[in-house]
């Protein structure tokens, strides 16, 4: 079951995903006059610093929730409902940037087919999303407990693609880019909410997993993973998430 997104709740609860993508921006460099596609813009809001560049930005994303806000705190920008998998601007771009999308997306060939044929020649490729070890001790108590309550084959309802730099650059090498800078990345991330960060964080960015089970186990796991990932991620009334980051850039030869 694919994840649901809660535009609200994602801009209110999880501000933290857009943030810190504002440093990623630093590496995109946009300048004025460039089109440049910003790919899961979720709802819209780097989508917005990259136009305050003077560059001419557009934003896809595949959930039209998130798309539907962005289109309305943004109404002078354009967005579209657009797959990753599956995309093609009318005209090739200067550069594709993306943030906190890729990791949800586990054909990276396809997504990379696409940035490909949307980049003009010498265009640049920017992206992060989580990489090898993202979430490590989150996930590994979330499937443990599921595991205990008799899901042995919970490890196929995982939907998150966390690969290392060595692997992505080689995929993005392979359909003709090159890659010319990247990173891997510890970002202890805390998480809004106090007590209840982590469990929040599980009903944002989990959901697609947990709806496999009834709502009494739900709760279940999400408290036997609170009890398990204390000792570990919880400090001074405030849980922390362990994220891990894949930053790269690449440019299209």
């Amino acid at each position: 079951m694919s994840n649901q997104w809660n535009a609200a709740l994602y801009d209110c609860q999880h501000a933290f995903v857009w943030h810190y993508g504002e440093s990623l921006l630093e590496w995109l460099a946009p300048q004025a006059g460039e089109h440049i596609l910003d790919l899961g813009c979720g709802t819209g809001h780097l989508t917005a610093r990259i136009a305050a560049s003077g560059a001419q930005v557009f934003g896809i994303d595949a959930n039209p929730a998130m798309l539907a806000t962005a289109q309305q705190t943004y109404p002078h920008l354009t967005f579209a409902i657009a797959d990753a998998r599956h995309f093609q601007p009318s005209n090739p771009v200067d550069a594709v940037f993306s943030n906190a999308t890729l990791h949800w997306i586990p054909e990276p060939d396809a997504v990379i087919r696409c940035v490909y044929q949307a980049l003009k020649p010498g265009g640049r490729f920017v992206a992060e999303f989580g990489g090898k070890g993202n979430i490590g001790a989150i996930a590994t108590a979330l499937f443990a407990e599921l595991k205990h309550l008799g899901h042995l084959n919970c490890d196929t309802w995982n939907p998150w693609y966390f690969p290392t730099v060595s692997e992505y650059a080689t995929q993005l090498e392979q359909q003709g880019l090159e890659v010319t800078r990247a990173v891997l990345f510890d970002r202890p991330t805390q998480l809004e909410d106090g007590d209840a960060g982590l469990r929040n964080w599980l009903r944002m960015f989990a959901n697609g997993i947990l709806a496999h089970v009834s709502a009494e186990e739900q709760m279940q796991v999400m408290q036997r993973v609170e009890e398990c990932l204390k000792p570990v991620l919880y400090q001074a009334g405030n849980w922390t998430a362990d994220y891990r980051r894949l930053r790269i850039v690449a440019r299209k030869i």
